[in-house]
């Protein structure tokens, strides 16, 4: 997850919009990306360079 996240970073950092990447209602919001068998939900804040992971769910067999 760390990794999958620090990647999410550096697309941001090369200046591409990742408030729309994952699934979620609308981007901007709270979206869920797919990971290694489990997922994880953020959110990115659109003023500030900042993505905000807000939970990890692992995959259901290492629970």
């Amino acid at each position: 997850m760390e990794r999958l996240v620090g990647q999410l970073v550096e697309l941001a950092d090369t200046g591409i919009d990742v408030s729309g990447l994952g699934n979620g209602p609308r981007p901007g919001g709270l979206r869920r990306m797919d990971a290694a068998g489990g997922w994880f939900y953020s959110l990115v804040a659109p003023r500030d360079p900042l993505i905000i992971v807000v939970r990890i769910v692992p995959p259901f067999a290492a629970l």
